[in-house]
């Protein structure tokens, strides 16, 4: 399954991305996880979209932020 990924990528404050509305956690595990799984994350990116509507990003996805994200992944 493709990633729903638009490469406009951009957190907001609770690490959702604001570009695919995938939240970092979710980003960082993709390629690893079923195509069930991974239809399961795009069944709710329309609900995000709208729930976030209007917000904007305050940070980027940088690396830092991604090796933090599977650090706390890792270790659940």
């Amino acid at each position: 399954m493709h990633s729903p990924c638009v490469a406009r990528c951009g957190l907001n404050a609770d690490d959702y991305c604001m570009g695919c509305f995938r939240h970092i956690d979710e980003i960082v595990i993709w390629s690893s996880i079923s195509d069930e799984q991974q239809q399961q994350i795009i069944d709710k990116l329309a609900d995000r979209k709208q729930q976030f509507l209007g917000e904007t990003n305050n940070q980027t996805l940088s690396r830092a932020k991604w090796l933090d994200a599977e650090k706390r992944i890792n270790k659940g």
